[in-house]
């Protein structure tokens, strides 16, 4: 049996939630898509999560999930008609994103490849799997790396975890029967370099990423804001532009594109599953961030870790 990477504190003890059952409704958070906020064991290589406080809890976060959630979903439905099932032992998996920020307050998202087997033409931030035995900071750090070739020098950074989100795919029934599940951490990466010099240094991986952009606060506000409102019918605000800049790769080389920022205010229900817009999940974490910025003088960002001694 695989190692569990995430694990849930139930009747006092550890045990690794069934892939085919919703963690917000496994923790008994309520119904809805929250968030909640929930004890967390931020450990190497793997995450702990309840709904009250114990020993060895190094955070407390928000949690969520979509409104339309599939594993809640299948929970109402008669057991003959719960879909296709699953090995006992197959849990949840564990991912981390990383928002990264720069000194001059601009955040990278990147477009997902369409060639990409899961969400193809997503905006989402940097990030993947975490790997065996790996802390959660230092695997936010390995993708922001793979995927766009950006490694941070250390001291020149700090981080401070956001939030949890609780992801699908496909994230609604209507596309199909969940094929992966996976709690993700967001983090966010604040460098004490501006957005030209991380451009200067940024050498993207075109297997997994098509384009990317580094995006303002008023923009991301819109962005943040979309998910839980109607699709956009009416002309944008005046103070928001009508397109932002996107560097799109084609071919070996990278080419200035206008991108009407209404692809980005695309909502998850008024789309098809690979047409492009911005996560849901990103979008949380991006409301997340935006409140971080409103209240950063109370908060407590973590330094750069310093390098292990050989």
């Amino acid at each position: 049996m695989a190692q569990a990477r995430v694990l849930l504190l139930l009747s006092g003890r550890p045990e690794p939630p069934s892939f085919a059952r919703s963690v917000c409704g496994l923790l008994g958070l309520g119904p809805g898509p929250g968030p909640w906020r929930v004890y967390c064991g931020l450990e190497r290589g793997r995450l702990l999560l309840s709904d009250r406080s114990f020993s060895g809890a190094t955070a407390q976060l928000p949690l969520q999930r979509p409104r339309f959630c599939p594993f809640s979903a299948l929970e109402q439905r008669p057991p003959a008609a719960a879909g296709p099932k699953q090995p006992p032992d197959r849990g949840v998996d564990l991912g981390v994103a990383v928002l990264l920020q720069s000194r001059d307050q601009s955040v990278l998202l990147t477009r997902r490849a369409s060639s990409m087997h899961t969400a193809p033409n997503l905006w989402v931030p940097p990030g993947g799997h975490v790997e065996l035995d790996e802390e959660l900071l230092d695997g936010g750090l390995r993708e922001l790396w793979e995927e766009t070739g950006l490694q941070l020098p250390q001291g020149q950074y700090s981080w401070f975890p956001l939030g949890l989100w609780e992801s699908a795919y496909p994230p609604m029934l209507n596309q199909g029967y969940p094929r992966y599940h996976h709690i993700v951490l967001y983090i966010l990466v604040t460098s004490q370099e501006t957005e030209q010099q991380l451009q200067e240094r940024i050498q993207p991986n075109r297997e997994e990423v098509s384009a990317y952009a580094w995006l303002k606060p008023d923009v991301l506000a819109a962005v943040a804001a979309s998910e839980d409102g109607p699709e956009m019918t009416e002309p944008l605000p005046q103070y928001l532009p009508p397109f932002v800049q996107v560097m799109e790769l084609q071919g070996d080389v990278a080419q200035s594109l206008d991108l009407p920022l209404s692809t980005l205010l695309r909502t998850s229900l008024n789309t098809r599953e690979s047409e492009e817009r911005v996560s849901m999940g990103t979008k949380f974490a991006l409301g997340l961030w935006l409140q971080h910025l409103k209240r950063s003088s109370k908060y407590h960002t973590h330094p750069s870790p310093k390098p292990e001694s050989e």
